[in-house]
């Protein structure tokens, strides 16, 4: 049976650094849910549906056309068949998801995928409910976590290095009004799995997380 490992958590945490490093490490197959997600939000976007508008999205959705190839180790995901991964960062981007990700068509349609995904391969897959909807039976889980100070503070390096503009105050208000959401959601709400490890990433360098989850990795008896 491939191994799987979960790792959640709040946005800006560092999971999709992190899961793509220790799935490198591993020679699993790293699987970024979030992208998943944010390729849905690209879709009902760029066919002007609103995120409030619950029956257009669930009749919508079912129309979007998601995919993951990897190309050079890489995921590459795709919609109607384009490489998309270039749009899937934006903050229009991000608030549809945070919104649409609660609708239960759309995670019905993109949590069997993932779950296909892991039944094949040995998996690192991270996300808001790995651990506890999408893989509640993954041999490692990780709650991977930090401030919302540092967060926010690691967005808007990301931002200023890319030659863009931000303003920290507003970068750190986003994040708890979508953690909130994210949290208080009905349909699979963010929350740390009953048997995940619980990781906080504030003081520590992406290879320490990295080297950490290799540890609990191999209490798991995964190496």
């Amino acid at each position: 049976m491939p191994y799987s490992i979960a790792i959640d958590g709040p946005a800006g945490a560092g999971k999709s650094t992190i899961a793509r490093m220790t799935a490198e490490k591993l020679g699993y197959i790293y699987v970024d849910t979030g992208a998943m997600y944010r390729a849905m939000a690209l879709f009902l976007i760029r066919n002007n549906i609103a995120a409030d508008d619950n029956e257009a999205v669930s009749r919508e959705c079912r129309n979007a056309d998601i995919s993951i190839e990897y190309r050079d180790g890489e995921q590459v995901v795709l919609l109607g068949g384009q490489n998309v991964n270039p749009y899937l960062r934006t903050g229009e981007v991000s608030n549809m998801a945070s919104v649409s990700s609660t609708n239960a068509d759309v995670r019905v349609k993109l949590v069997e995928l993932q779950r296909k995904l892991a039944e094949k391969a040995n998996v690192v897959m991270d996300g808001r409910d790995i651990g506890t909807v999408v893989l509640p039976h993954a041999q490692c889980k990780i709650y991977l976590t930090a401030s919302v100070a540092v967060r926010a503070k690691r967005r808007f390096d990301e931002i200023i290095e890319k030659g863009g503009e931000a303003d920290i105050e507003t970068i750190s208000r986003e994040i708890e009004e979508r953690d909130y959401r994210d949290m208080n959601r009905a349909n699979s709400p963010l929350k740390q799995a009953d048997d995940a490890v619980y990781l906080d990433t504030s003081d520590l360098t992406i290879d320490e997380v990295t080297e950490k989850i290799m540890d609990i990795a191999k209490q798991k008896g995964i190496l």
